[in-house]
Formats: structure tokens, sequence, C-alpha cells
């Protein structure tokens, strides 16, 4: 719908004779308004592992409990008869399937031969990945059930629940630490290095090297850094000589070698400390985002094509107790 009546542009019979017979100058780009950027996803899935097929296509055995046991003797040498007991078992994960169908009508390819501005069909397989991606993204943050979609990081980093086929509830050591805190308490350095301390207690000494929260939550720590910021010039110097001026805070919030980022999916209020040794994608190697190619949708009777953006996956952290989930910190209102 052309806009009249402003700028250069008449109202009225003038502007409609303007809009049937000229031209317009038209942007050949789409510009995306709906999605947001995951800089998590973006991080796991750089570092996503492939799988195969087969039922619990991803098993990765785990130590519960002790295959030995370790007791002093005197100069005889002598020691008791060892007990065998059973250490291990296996952490059981299915893939999962996510589809994003394309739709392509025959009519929309002889309409747009040769005329296109911007190619309806070239606009939908560039959507169907940044569809494919804020789905996965908000099941990443959202989902605690293993069922259809993918088990996310409400279901993976807890301290109860069935996960991976192992019930965290009888399990001690298939927990992950979770500070609920009340009254709710701001995210400062120390509270950090705190949070941070735990979670290397509860996982046997094993830092977190990875911590994500919301951007309000995010900036509520970053103002407890605010304070303390100093700037320095080099002698016979000044910041209008640098051509990247005076810095002011930073990108990643570093507290104990820990760096804080900020994730918009993430809820409001709420942090994970991650240890990406033990927290990664498992994609299936024949459906990394694979597209099936198009097919006619003439046995439908309709002129037309169908295709599909396929992606096999599962979010799978191997040990629980090595992540940390902090829920009640403050947050800026952004």
């Amino acid at each position: 719908m052309p806009v009249l009546g402003t700028g250069i542009i008449p109202s009225g019979a003038l502007g409609a004779e303007l809009t049937a017979l000229t031209r317009r100058a038209f942007i050949p780009k789409l510009v995306v308004q709906i999605y947001q950027a995951t800089p998590l996803l973006s991080a796991l899935m750089a570092n996503a592992q492939m799988a195969s097929g087969g039922v619990s296509a991803i098993t990765c055995p785990i130590q519960g409990s002790a295959f030995v046991t370790t007791q002093a003797s005197d100069y005889t040498g002598t020691f008791n008869q060892p007990v065998v007991t059973n250490g291990a078992t296996n952490a059981e994960f299915n893939l999962k399937l996510i589809v994003t169908p394309i739709p392509f009508l025959g009519m929309e390819g002889a309409v747009q031969i040769n005329a296109a501005g911007v190619p309806i069909v070239e606009a939908r397989m560039n959507d169907a990945g940044n569809s494919a991606t804020e789905y996965l993204a908000t099941k990443l943050f959202n989902n605690a059930t293993d069922g259809l979609d993918i088990v996310g990081l409400p279901g993976a980093v807890d301290d109860t629940g069935l996960y991976g086929n192992v019930n965290g509830t009888t399990e001690t050591y298939w927990r992950a630490k979770v500070y609920d805190l009340s009254p709710s308490e701001d995210p400062t350095r120390d509270n950090m290095l705190r949070f941070i301390a735990g979670t290397a207690l509860n996982s046997g000494g094993e830092m977190p090297n990875f911590g994500v929260m919301d951007l309000g939550t995010w900036v509520k720590l970053a103002q407890d850094f605010t304070s303390q910021e100093q700037y320095r010039i080099t002698p016979d110097s000044s910041f209008d000589q640098s051509p990247n001026g005076a810095r002011a805070l930073f990108t990643a919030l570093m507290v104990a070698g820990v760096p804080f980022y900020a994730d918009p999916f993430m809820t409001s209020g709420e942090m994970y400390l991650l240890n990406t040794n033990y927290t990664s994608f498992y994609i299936h190697e024949d459906a990394a985002f694979a597209f099936t190619g198009f097919e006619s949708t003439l046995p439908n009777f309709q002129i037309g094509y169908i295709g599909a953006l396929l992606t096999i996956l599962e979010f799978v952290v191997t040990k629980r107790k090595a992540n940390t989930l902090v829920t009640g910190l403050n947050s800026v209102v952004l």
C-alpha cells in the first residue's frame, strides 16, 4: 500500500495517478524483524558432536559409586577380601526430530520469474533456518519434558527428576546445584563467586566455564563493575587520539575466570553456570539442517512444490552436577 500525502508525494487523485504511473524504488532485500539472537545456542551448535542411528543413540556410561574400596594394612600386608560392586550405569538419550516445511506454489514461480524484487522461495528458504533456530532456542530455555522436543536446560540442569533415564531424585550423584534465592538477591560479583564456588564444590572441584543470564540481570551485574572502572591515558596522549575512544564496560563480564553472557531467551532473574566439557548438542550426521529437496504437490491435486528442512538432534548434559541453576536474582527493567 503506497504512502500518500507525506514528503514530496501528494494525496488524493493526484497521488493515486502518480502511484498508477510511477515505478517504485524497490529495496531488493528482505529485512527480518521477528527473530532474536541467541548466543548460547550459537555456542552449543559450534561445539556440536555428531550422532548416528539406533535406539538410545546417545549413550554415556556414568560412574555413580566406587568400584573398589581402599583400606589400611599393617606389616603383614593383609587386607579384607574385596567386594565386587556395581558402580556404573548408562545415561541414555534419544534423538529428536524438528521439521520446517517449505511450500512453493507453482503460480508464485510463474508470476515472479524475471520480475522478483525478492524471490519468495529464497525468502522462505532463509526463513526456514531462522525458524528452526528460534524453535530450538525456545525449547532449549523452556522445555523440561522428555517427549518429542529436545530436553532443554530446565530438565538437564536440575536437582530432581528423570534425565537420561537416570533418576536424579534417588541418585544423588545425578543432581545439578540449584540455588532458589528467597528473598531475592542482587547479582553482584561476590554472589557470582559464591555460585561459582558452590558449583565447583558440588562437581568435585571442577569450575564452570560459562555463565548465561537474561539481559536485565546481566545489566544489574554490570552495574557492580561500573564503579570500579579506571581509565588510564598514555603519557603525552589523550582519548581523542585513540580511534576507538575510551572503552567502558565489557561484552562479557568476567568473574573468577568465568565469562557471563546475556541471552534474550533467558527467563528474567535466572542464571545458568555451565561446564561445556559435559554440555553439547548431538546432531545426526545425515540430518544436520538437511534439505529434502522439492517434491511436486500434483498428487494432492495442486500445482506446486513442497520441501522440508530436517534436523535430528538432542541437547545432552553428561555430568549434571557440573552445572548450576540460580533463580531469584534481581534484574533491571529494560
